[in-house]
């Protein structure tokens, strides 16, 4: 008789006999997060119900998860869950399948189609900017959103959202609602069954679903366009020479288009928020701007030479990181921090642990760009900061959303000074995404040099 392998856990709270950590995770997951992590350091596991998950604080443990044993992990259960709903697309895939269609997937995101997409971007910023008046009362969040879903319903599928914009917004916030009750454990059951949440979900899935439809038959019959869903149904695997089905399509074209708009969305309401807390930061960067764009309007070509708005927006996402924590779920034995975890065990780690950590960042809580430069950036540790992930999969759009964020930052901040609302706090949600909980409301204020 073979004796069953007995495995030690790392240190973590005891919990309640049935529930373990959940209450605690319930009430405030990023709470939870970083006292679990001082409480008990570099790796320590909880238990949410059933589950036991391992949560690692170390930039080596986070590199050899990601990296080094990335083929040791899949995706977590969570993340699988939503198979049903975005598809088999990158966010839900593994193993040869993931490869083959991330193969397809990273030319779409090349410098020749940049071009073409950063014209998109100012075009829909200069739109924004049409609704806009000195004075008025606005949700930045909101307004991100509008711009950060025309951008990528353009780049990416070749259509205006506002032909459609009402049921992708509904899509989204049943989407981020769904997928909050399936994190913390209140929606339990299955997709498959026909309890009122995934009734609602399905409707919400069907209307997107019939949308991307539509545009795939369409785009089948001309695919010569540079938007993204034309150059993937253009694409073919070197191994084979066989393209996407159109299953495939629509699981990519809607896993990025989330992707896409949720994550710029949110590293700039959360970038305009801290510019407008603190006027220092705000000044030096519309410093650079006045030196290298003269009044004019942003270009691609200025990306590089934009250096102190790029530290501007990586330092937003190292305090309010819009992937706040990922994880992997184990498929055998592998060893962390001197423990042997067990298959089937979701390790996690959390950039709103780690990006947080005075080990690696001085003084965390400061919004302090000039750690981004390029001297202080070299003493970061590597897996310290991690907005995008790490390892082969490393966020496929990055340069997408930089480049995104950078026109936006470099278009607008030189003609509005945003006034916070005080009587509207601003605070972090964690859902899909770190969101505002309640948006970033302010007050329009014009600038007195304006871009022409």
């Amino acid at each position: 008789m073979v004796k069953a392998r007995v495995y030690k856990s790392p240190p973590g709270p005891k919990g309640h006999w049935l529930l373990g950590s959940l209450p605690e995770f319930r009430k405030d997951m990023l709470a939870f997060f970083r006292k679990v992590a001082a409480d008990f350091g570099d790796i320590a596991s909880y238990r949410l119900g059933p589950r036991r998950l391992i949560l690692i604080s170390d930039p080596a443990l986070v590199e050899k998860m990601l990296v080094t044993d990335h083929k040791k992990y899949i995706k977590p259960y969570v993340q699988r869950l939503l198979r049903p709903i975005v598809g088999n697309g990158l966010f839900t895939s593994d193993g040869e399948f993931w490869s083959r269609q991330r193969r397809l997937v990273q030319p779409s995101f090349n410098r020749q189609h940049m071009e073409s997409y950063a014209g998109i971007m100012a075009l829909h910023t200069q739109r924004l900017l049409e609704g806009w008046r000195d004075g008025e009362e606005k949700d930045l969040h909101a307004e991100m959103m509008r711009l950060t879903l025309g951008t990528v319903s353009e780049a990416m599928l070749n259509v205006d959202a506002g032909s459609y914009s009402k049921q992708v917004a509904r899509f989204i916030d049943v989407f981020v609602d769904y997928f909050e009750r399936r994190l913390i454990g209140s929606a339990s059951l299955p997709y498959i069954f026909p309890t009122p949440e995934n009734l609602k979900m399905r409707r919400a899935v069907r209307g997107l679903e019939f949308i991307l439809d539509e545009m795939i038959s369409s785009r089948r019959k001309d695919p010569i366009g540079t938007d993204l869903l034309s150059v993937l149904m253009r694409a073919r695997d070197e191994s084979d020479s066989t393209g996407m089905t159109d299953r495939q399509l629509r699981d990519e074209a809607l896993t990025v288009f989330l992707a896409g708009h949720e994550t710029t969305t949110n590293a700039l309401s959360w970038t305009w928020y801290l510019l407008a807390s603190h006027p220092d930061v705000e000044e030096k960067l519309l410093s650079e701007l006045r030196e290298v764009l003269n009044g004019r309007s942003p270009t691609l070509a200025d990306i590089p030479m934009l250096k102190y708005t790029e530290q501007v927006l990586l330092e937003s996402m190292r305090l309010f990181p819009p992937i706040y924590a990922l994880g992997r779920e184990t498929v055998e034995t592998v060893e962390l921090g001197g423990y042997e975890i067990p298959p089937q065990t979701t390790v996690i780690a959390s950039q709103w642990v780690m990006h947080y950590d005075s080990r690696y960042f001085d003084d965390p809580t400061r919004f302090n760009p000039d750690r981004f430069s390029r001297q202080s950036a070299k003493e970061i540790p590597k897996y310290a900061y991690f907005p995008f992930g790490g390892g082969p999969r490393y966020c496929v759009g990055k340069t997408f959303g930089m480049v995104e964020a950078a026109l936006a930052v470099a278009t607008l901040a030189p003609l509005y000074r945003f006034e916070l609302n005080k009587d509207k706090p601003v605070y972090p949600r964690a859902s899909v995404m770190l969101r505002p909980a309640t948006g970033v409301h302010c007050t329009l204020r014009a600038r007195k040099t304006r871009v022409p």
